[in-house]
């Protein structure tokens, strides 16, 4: 049962950041996002450890002390800001996420808050999500300040004003190369 209820939500999930990223010109992305999520390695533990209102990988850490899905995930797909993630010298370094990159996560966090919230989704889930339960400090500080920037225009003015904006990001960066 869980087989069929966890694919449903793949499905849902990646067809709403497909029409996210669309809105904010990332066509390509929009066709491949998450499509790790299909591999043995994540899509197993989704099905067992699949609830439907969080991610499965919330409770495959609670189950084994972390989760090997999200390790996998995260290691392949450049949309998640801990991929940006290096060792030098014994340190953690932060890059700062590239635009397409930025852009398709916050499709990404938007998509994951509709799907599962459902009803009790408002423009400002994603940004209470982003104070709320993001681990900032292994974040790029700019990208925690233009993450921040661009959920609080989301939650005041909404998908559409955002999504333009991310949209005109990436082509003003495109522009600057």
């Amino acid at each position: 049962m869980n087989f069929f209820k966890h694919l449903s939500t793949v499905r849902r999930h990646r067809k709403e950041v497909k029409k996210l990223c669309f809105k904010a010109g990332l066509i390509r992305q929009g066709l491949t996002h998450d499509l790790s999520k299909y591999s043995r390695a994540e899509f197993r533990p989704g099905v067992k450890y699949y609830q439907g209102y969080r991610s499965p990988q919330a409770r495959e850490r609670e189950v084994l002390g972390y989760s090997a899905a999200w390790l996998h995930h995260k290691g392949r797909n450049k949309h998640h800001f801990e991929y940006w993630t290096d060792f030098a010298d014994g340190k953690k370094v932060y890059v700062d996420m590239p635009p397409r990159y930025f852009a398709e996560m916050v499709c990404d966090r938007v998509a994951a808050s509709k799907i599962y919230l459902k009803d009790k989704y408002t423009n400002g889930s994603p940004l209470e999500y982003f104070e709320t339960r993001t681990d900032v400090e292994g974040m790029n500080p700019k990208t925690a300040k233009r993450l921040r920037y661009y959920l609080t225009m989301l939650k005041n003015e909404g998908e559409e004003k955002t999504f333009q904006a991310l949209k005109d990001y990436v082509k003003e960066s495109k522009r600057k190369k």
